[in-house]
């Protein structure tokens, strides 16, 4: 018997009892050992503001549709996509999978998944590599994603607006493809994390001029590339502000409600801005024939064992499965202080 976290209603989650269904000849049984937490997606559906919840998507069209009929409802058994567990089964027919084999993926908060053998054997994490780097091949390939789209050169001037837990990791990305990385936050924690995985500039949302900053520290040119990883329009409107002339500004946060604070007449329109959105269910179709989101979550975690991406410090809190509750509300009402927030799942 498997146990599932599950959210009733808005900010009120519970766990439902599920079966272990014997195991196919060619799959595999997984004991879940972490699983993280989207502060972005998952907390949407948690606090009742994602747009899934009040209208239809119609993937034919891909517009959101108004009317009686949405695409998600009460009770939601789809929370949590960044997983990590270890082989405890595997099919007869399996023989080059073995038990305690780890595995990352996206299975939701549960305590056991099972899965096609094809499906772990492309997943499998590295010998060696902590388990808890798994539960970044999701959120990891968000951030490479971005920082793709962004279309980063080496020797160029990022900008990344927000340093959650997401922001924080295309910080690391721009920097290991040779840009001078300036990070903008309002929390002075997140900002001495920031510094302290490599960025070479930080700046106080609310205590510097930061488009201002950002041009005299570039010769007045601007940012080459900016990453709005906040969520906040506020945000991406000081984003398009620090912006050089006809330069790239990704849009990467999950806004939620009318876009207030941005001002589309002013530096947008007059300095030719490019804003672009980035977001996981698509690649830059100019990379779709070598990059897939396989690729992605597989470089999240291979990039980790090399070294070239520091997230384990990026993990603030955890707490056991049965205190989920716990994580999702100091997420919901402390963000300032919760970068990553990881569920650990029982022996």
């Amino acid at each position: 018997m498997g146990t599932l976290l599950t959210l009733a209603a808005p900010r009120q989650l519970g766990y439902e009892d599920y079966p272990d269904e014997p195991l196919a000849p060619d799959a595999v049984r997984i004991r879940t050992l972490y699983s993280g937490i989207s502060a972005g997606t998952e907390l949407a559906q948690y606090r009742g503001t994602s747009p899934f919840l009040h209208k239809r998507w119609d993937a034919d069209a891909r517009l959101f549709v108004a009317g009686d009929e949405t695409s998600l409802s009460y009770p939601v058994r789809s929370l949590g996509y960044e997983e990590v567990g270890e082989v405890i089964e595997v099919g007869e027919a399996v023989t080059d999978i073995p038990l305690g084999a780890r595995i990352f993926g996206t299975w939701n908060h549960r305590t056991t998944y099972s899965a096609p053998a094809e499906y772990a054997r492309l997943r499998l994490m590295p010998a060696g590599l902590d388990p808890r780097c798994g539960i970044f091949s999701h959120l990891g390939a968000i951030a490479l994603n971005g920082v793709h789209d962004g279309r980063v050169r080496i020797g160029e001037t990022v900008a990344v607006f927000g340093l959650g837990a997401l922001g924080q990791i295309v910080a690391q990305a721009a920097r290991q493809s040779g840009a001078t990385v300036i990070g903008i936050d309002l929390h002075e924690a997140r900002l001495q994390m920031a510094r302290d995985l490599g960025a070479h500039v930080t700046l106080h949302a609310a205590q510097d001029c930061v488009a201002e900053t950002i041009k005299d520290l570039t010769g007045g040119r601007g940012a080459d590339v900016c990453f709005e990883v906040t969520g906040a329009t506020a945000a991406l409107n000081e984003a398009i502000r620090a912006a050089a002339y006809s330069a790239r500004v990704v849009a990467m946060g999950f806004f939620q409600g009318a876009a207030q604070g941005l001002f589309l007449g002013e530096e947008f329109h007059h300095n030719r801005i490019n804003v672009v959105c980035s977001q996981i269910s698509g690649v830059d179709p100019e990379l779709k024939y070598r990059w897939d989101k396989p690729r992605l979550w597989r470089a999240a975690i291979q990039l980790q064992a090399d070294g070239l991406l520091n997230l384990l410090p990026l993990i603030t809190h955890t707490a056991p499965f049965e205190r989920a509750a716990e994580l999702f509300r100091a997420l919901d009402e402390t963000p300032d202080q919760v970068l990553q927030a990881v569920i650990e799942f029982p022996n």
